[in-house]
């Protein structure tokens, strides 16, 4: 499923806090629904999404909202660097939330991950070899989504914060909430849903 035209470039015409309230949203729908996925998702997958914290992923979107009540300069290094360990967070969150739907296809992939004889259960998975295997299944080879989600890793990885590495600038975090608000679009257009009442709105 591809992203309408009009999905994506809405997004470059709404204020930065219009785009982290869509966020909350569709995180908070998201939760709500697959929190208790019992009789809807396979059961294997239900299990796992039942222990998954769904509710701090919804935190951490909350969260969100402290990175444009302020004016922050590049310079303040601690706020940039624990913006991007916050949007970090919550991209591997949602990526870990797909592939948990998805649990009984993941199982039965010749590239699910095993380590020392025992397969990894999605949210076992380190944060790479979780966009590794996803890349070319829930998002396209041909598209940019791999590349972005490397990006944002990066940035999250800053929170190292002894050695030198490339922070980027809150101009280009807030272009990137605008990029998961895309991202996040396309993974909910994924998930399979038994009627489209359930499935989860921005606005």
């Amino acid at each position: 499923m591809f992203l309408n035209t009009r999905l994506i470039n809405d997004v470059n015409e709404i204020s930065n806090s219009e785009v982290v309230e869509r966020i909350i949203k569709l995180n908070e729908g998201l939760c709500d629904f697959w929190v208790s996925a019992q009789g809807w998702a396979p059961i294997e997958a239900a299990e796992l999404l039942s222990r998954s914290r769904l509710d701090w992923q919804v935190s951490l979107t909350y969260y969100l909202r402290n990175w444009i009540m302020c004016k922050y300069k590049d310079s303040d290094y601690a706020s940039l660097i624990l913006a991007w360990v916050n949007l970090g967070s919550i991209v591997e969150g949602t990526v870990r939330l797909a592939l948990s739907v998805f649990y009984n296809d993941y199982m039965t992939d010749e590239g699910k991950v095993i380590i020392k004889g025992k397969i990894q259960d999605p949210d076992e998975l380190r944060f790479d070899r979780l966009r590794s295997f996803c890349n070319g299944k829930l998002w396209e080879k041909s598209s940019n989504w791999d590349t972005w989600i490397l990006h944002i890793q990066q940035r999250r990885n800053a929170i190292h914060a002894y050695k030198d590495r490339e922070l980027g600038s809150f101009d280009e975090f807030y272009q990137d909430l605008r990029m998961y608000l895309m991202f996040l679009r396309h993974i909910n257009g994924r998930l399979p849903y038994p009627d489209t009442i359930f499935e989860p709105r921005e606005v």
